[in-house]
């Protein structure tokens, strides 16, 4: 544990933001709170939780973070590794400036205070130990044992807490971006949102210069999913509605080791148990990777994950295996102590036994467009983290390059919104939140119902392996619950299951749209009826535009 100590909620009389400040930072994951801290302490910033600060995707990572820090080891190897994964839609310029920036991104956690884990053959070895997971040619991925996301985050939010100028704002969802007015009826930068305090269950106005949108992703649009409930797209569905483009939402990836119980909720069996010779079964113990990938365990994410989907169809099972018993259990406790001692409670031991484990959605490729300082296509506006869409990815993200991200650009975009700042006006005067008509909802069972419709269907019709048959029926029904969701929103006061449930509807639509473009298999978007890739030309982005694009700048 670090110096952040437990999971601890800020006291509530503490928690009532002010109006007006120059950053507004929408998500308090690694992303956001990392643009925070590279902010100059001048600028009075607001960082918004939906939940508690620690309840994102960035506490559960337990892999690591991808960095170039052996010797053997180049920045060209990490290069090719990302590009080779990414299936030909990385941006090699932005690939290269994320890996030549790793090492820097890694120091600086250091020194605010995370203590990732050493070599222990030697005592005098000052070196740090690096794991090895799919798609990376070398050992580079530097974690904290099997919870580097639980330290990173706690560490952030100590030296957050240690800022004056910061100021961190618990259970406040937010509704939607604000956009100036301008005359003649046009809409011009971002100036703030609209955010839902959950606690009274009033809308309140937050103005700000400069607003980040730091949400994550949206797996959570999935049945099984692999990430905490808050990863419902809300940040990509607010920057569609605001004019902003999105990117590549089709490029879905499915972890794929979860562990496979009914009370095992979203809890992840890290890759790196792979990269340190775990190995994958059938029921009967019949190794299958070698029929799918000589890189067998070690190859991509999604080549993995679409083989234990072809196998459980195959065979009509509900799961398959993943060994590592054959390892000295003291090597296991020491690598994996959470994954370890979590097993352990649902009764599997695993120094001695496989774990029974399924793919789930893991983590969105795509999102909102920006470039490498985290501009979007909305003056005022930043997106930075698995809310944006930088480049990196491509059709398919490496292992522990995601973390990566959002250090290398949320120290970018603070630079660039420390270097506009000077020039920004303040934000206009905005008109409140009006709920003068809005009653109370009659009947929640209309949410609860089109929320667990759309996880399924979306899970059935638009997972790992799709048909444009599949995709035409999921279209279908996205659009009919997102006329009925709608109609709610208009129509009675907002909760935090209908804000929710109207972004993932939103996210839906995106992701069946970019699915329903690409006519061919790349990277994680695989289809029965375009089964290869497109060598017809260059590969080609999904990029979406709205009706409201383009925006003024």
């Amino acid at each position: 544990m670090t110096d952040a100590g437990k999971r601890t909620k800020t006291p509530r009389a503490a928690m009532e933001p002010r109006d007006y400040h120059d950053v507004l930072i929408i998500g308090s994951g690694a992303a956001g709170l990392s643009v925070a801290l590279h902010l100059p302490e001048k600028l009075r910033v607001a960082v918004l939780s939906k939940g508690p600060l620690t309840e994102g995707s960035t506490y559960y990572a337990q892999g690591g973070i991808a960095a170039v820090m052996e010797q053997g080891d180049s920045f060209d190897a990490h290069i090719a590794d990302t590009l080779t994964a990414g299936g030909g839609l990385c941006d090699p310029d932005i690939v290269r400036f994320t890996v030549e920036n790793a090492p820097g991104a890694i120091r600086r956690l250091i020194d605010f205070g995370v203590d990732f884990t050493r070599e222990e053959l030697l005592e005098t070895d000052p070196s740090y130990h690096l794991t090895r997971e799919g798609g990376h040619s070398h050992r580079r991925v530097i974690h904290v044992a099997d919870a580097t996301g639980e330290s990173v985050e706690n560490t952030l939010i100590a030296r957050v807490k240690e800022r004056k100028n910061i100021q961190l704002f618990e259970d406040y969802l937010v509704v939607d971006l604000i956009r100036e007015k301008l005359p003649g009826g046009y809409l011009g930068r971002c100036v703030g949102a609209y955010v839902l305090d959950t606690h009274d269950g009033h809308v309140k106005l937050l103005r700000a210069k400069t607003v980040v949108l730091a949400t994550g992703g949206a797996s959570k649009v999935y049945l099984y999913t692999s990430n905490p409930d808050c990863a419902t797209g809300d940040g990509i569905a607010m920057a569609w509605r605001a004019g902003c483009r999105v990117g590549n939402m089709e490029f879905s990836q499915f972890h794929p080791t979860c562990l496979y119980h009914p009370k095992a909720k979203s809890f992840l069996v890290t890759e790196a148990v792979r990269g340190e010779g775990g190995i994958l079964t059938l029921p009967n113990g019949d190794r299958f990777m070698e029929r799918f990938d000589a890189r067998l365990e070690l190859a991509p994410r999604d080549i993995v994950a679409r083989a234990i989907d072809h196998e459980m169809k195959r065979l009509g099972i509900d799961h398959v295996y993943l060994d590592i018993s054959h390892k000295p259990a003291s090597f296991i406790e020491d690598h994996f102590p959470t994954i370890y001692k979590r097993c352990l409670e649902f009764g599997y031991d695993m120094t001695r036994e496989p774990l029974p484990v399924v793919p789930a959605a893991h983590y969105t490729c795509g999102g909102v467009l920006t470039d490498r300082r985290g501009r979007t296509d909305l003056d005022g506006l930043w997106a930075v983290g698995e809310v944006a869409f930088t480049g990196l990815h491509g059709a398919n993200r490496m292992a522990s390059n995601s973390l990566l991200e959002c250090l290398v650009f949320a120290e970018a975009a603070a630079q660039d919104i420390a270097a506009t700042m000077d020039g920004r006006a303040a934000p206009p005067d905005v008109a409140p939140w009006d709920e003068t008509f809005a009653a109370d909802s009659d009947e929640e069972v209309v949410v609860s119902h089109n929320w667990d419709e759309m996880r399924r269907f979306m899970w059935d019709y638009v997972g790992i392996v799709r048909t444009t048959k599949r995709l035409e029926r999921a279209r279908h029904r996205v659009d009919l619950l997102l006329r009925e969701t709608s109609e709610y929103y208009w129509n009675f006061r907002v909760t935090s299951d209908l804000l929710e449930l109207r972004n993932l509807l939103q996210v839906a639509v995106l992701i069946i749209r970019s699915a329903s473009l690409r006519k061919e298999s790349r990277g994680l978007h695989y289809t029965l009826d375009y089964p290869e890739p497109d060598t017809s030309g260059p590969p080609q982005n999904s990029i979406l535009v709205p009706e409201n694009f383009p925006v003024l700048r």
